[in-house]
């Protein structure tokens, strides 16, 4: 019931959970006080307000949230920094190494390995960082601050509720904006999409086979149409603005998709 109440809270406008919000570190823990209210009134229970108690304002966060400027850049500069060539040539042999992996994801979801390894190698350069950020600090700060948390308020509860779960813990490491894993999963999304892609009785998206799974089961469940292109006009083009909605990303998956996959 508890994850129930959470995944309905993701889809309840922000004006329905919005509280005070700050521009700097000042109200901070006033406004934990009061987040901590919404959040057992959400279901999160003792783990998460305890790891809530315990945030400290994420100043990291906050800076380069002011400062996003790669996807500013046009298309062929944004490949160039991100390495595309690079996540291509990786990207090929990967395919090769695990063909039978990515061919079990595009039979269960309907999504082809060339997106998957697409993205793996753009959100984390295929694992080898993850980040170096407190997950909770980030996601926490980001639903404090006035820019965007009618975004982030749901899924700084959906973290709580992770840490309830014992899914991750007080001094779990991610992404500058709270994203997890191989792909870079925030909060909310781990609950309503991941999936034990290796079997073991959990969801961690440090494991490949699960990130890998849980990926393929956010576009499928964003309107990914299995067999349908995902070129700019085609069916599934769409829903690659549900992973990213900037639009060089977007486009820099449709390019990369078919070279890592011929």
């Amino acid at each position: 019931m508890r994850i129930l109440a959470l995944l309905a809270a993701l889809a309840v406008p922000g004006a329905a959970l919005a509280q005070p919000c700050g521009n700097d570190a000042s109200g901070f823990e006033a406004w934990k006080a009061q987040f901590a209210q919404t959040a057992a009134a959400q279901g999160v229970g003792e783990r998460g307000l305890a790891a809530l108690a315990q945030t400290s304002y994420a100043t990291r966060t906050i800076e380069a949230d002011r400062n996003q400027r790669s996807f500013r850049y046009p298309l062929d500069e944004f490949l160039r920094i991100r390495g595309a060539d690079t996540i291509v040539a990786q990207g090929r042999r990967r395919l090769e190494e695990n063909r039978a992996f990515y061919d079990s994801l595009e039979a269960a979801y309907g999504v082809p390995a060339g997106v998957l390894i697409a993205i793996h190698g753009m959100e984390t350069g295929f694992g080898s960082f993850m980040g170096d950020s407190n997950v909770l600090d980030a996601i926490v700060t980001l639903a404090y601050d006035c820019r965007r948390p009618e975004f982030f308020t749901p899924h700084a509860l959906a973290a709580l509720t992770l840490v309830d779960q014992g899914a991750i813990g007080p001094d779990s490491v991610g992404a500058m904006h709270g994203e997890l894993g191989h792909t870079q999963f925030l909060p909310g999304n781990i609950l309503r999409f991941g999936q034990d892609g290796n079997g073991d009785g959990r969801v961690d998206l440090t494991n490949l086979a699960d990130a890998m799974a849980s990926t393929a089961n956010f576009l499928r469940g964003n309107g990914w149409q299995p067999g349908a292109g995902y070129q700019e006009g085609e069916p599934n083009y769409a829903v690659l603005g549900q992973w990213n909605a900037a639009t060089v990303y977007q486009q820099a998956l449709a390019i990369m998709g078919p070279r890592i996959e011929p």
